[in-house]
């Protein structure tokens, strides 16, 4: 697969291998239909192996882009109008890198474009109902209003004396920012931070760093910490933090048994459960808050041709029903399943 032009540098160092060997049809798990959904935990399985739940494909809304080579689905995220953002990172200028979904119409529609950006993850403000955009490549988090109009810059410049790459990002209930920043990731180095930056004063500062390339984050259901998966070592770290704007401490929570993909995006249902995207094979991870492994969602294996990752996911708010981005050689799709728990604003992008 060619490599992205520099312009359009991206977190994700070669698309691995061949879907065929990529698509492993999940390893020890069990059918769906072995849930036992009556308790508490529901998603595994009766016979207390993960469950494997099979996605469903809703509509493909990319193909790959001549200029660069390549199409990536991400942040997908749900609007107060029922619609659904997503962007394309890899998408060149001209071409749409912020879409609005119709998801019953299944139908799409360009939201924003633009000459600079490669943008990983969006998000509604609490605060002010606007979209926020991380640019990966330029350093930069952009604001649009809801239209996909009115570009702002909300921040950019350094941190601690480093230019961030700006991952996800997760909102605590008071609009302030908390970003995954993948400092170091080309050069193979821990230099990743997680970074907070103050909604009013648009001040930032470093709650950790030495980090594995820091992809994924949330809050967890009640807001008293922060779960961030490190892509190059296969691990969610949790961050209790300190209610007041710190962190109170830090460790390996999750150590995730990826095989040859790496974890990606991290979204939380409203029971606690993490949805841990993979990045190198068509699926998603999914943990209790305990770290025990309840199920995958993976995309059947009749599908799974020129399909390579699963990158995020959007849980409808206040239902279960989930939609998850994937892309290889093949296109960017959204595939559907039903999530253990209904979905909250830490399952609604990022």
């Amino acid at each position: 697969m060619q490599r992205l032009p520099i312009r359009f540098p991206t977190r994700l160092p070669v698309w691995l291998a061949a879907a065929g060997v990529l698509a492993l049809a999940g390893c020890g798990t069990v059918p769906a239909s072995s849930y036992d959904d009556g308790r508490a935990g529901a998603g595994r399985a009766a016979t207390g192996k993960p469950a494997a739940v099979p996605a469903k494909m809703l509509m493909r809304l990319t193909e790959v882009h001549e200029a660069t080579g390549m199409t990536l689905l991400e942040g997908p995220a749900f609007g107060e109008d029922g619609r659904l953002l997503v962007v394309d990172v890899t998408a060149p200028e001209g071409e749409p890198k912020l879409m609005s979904v119709d998801v019953r119409g299944k139908t799409s529609r360009a939201l924003f474009t633009d000459g600079r950006g490669a943008y990983t993850s969006a998000q509604f403000g609490p605060h002010d109902g606007r979209i926020y955009l991380t640019d990966f490549a330029g350093g930069v988090i952009l604001s649009l209003a809801p239209d996909g109009g009115d570009p702002r810059t909300f921040f950019s410049g350094e941190v601690d004396g480093a230019r961030m790459n700006p991952d996800d990002l997760a909102f605590d209930p008071e609009g302030n920012l908390y970003v995954s920043d993948s400092r170091g990731y080309r050069e193979g180095e821990d230099r990743g931070r997680v970074v907070r930056i103050d909604r009013d004063t648009r001040k930032a500062t470093v709650l950790a760093d030495g980090m594995a390339a820091p992809n994924g984050i949330s809050f967890d259901e009640e807001h008293r910490g922060l779960w961030v998966s490190e892509l190059t070592e296969n691990r969610i770290s949790y961050f209790l933090l300190d209610g007041k704007g710190g962190a109170a401490s830090r460790h390996t929570a999750i150590r995730v048994d990826g095989g040859v993909a790496q974890t990606d995006s991290i979204a939380v249902d409203a029971d606690g459960n993490l949805y841990q995207a993979l990045h190198g094979r068509p699926a998603m991870a999914v943990y209790d808050r305990h770290g025990e492994r309840l199920a995958t969602v993976e995309v059947p294996e009749a599908d799974a041709e020129g399909l390579e990752s699963a990158t995020n996911v959007a849980i409808t708010p206040g239902g279960t029903k989930a939609y998850m981005t994937v892309s290889g050689p093949a296109g960017g799709y959204l595939y559907t399943f039903k999530a253990l728990a209904e979905g909250t604003r830490q399952s609604n992008g990022g």
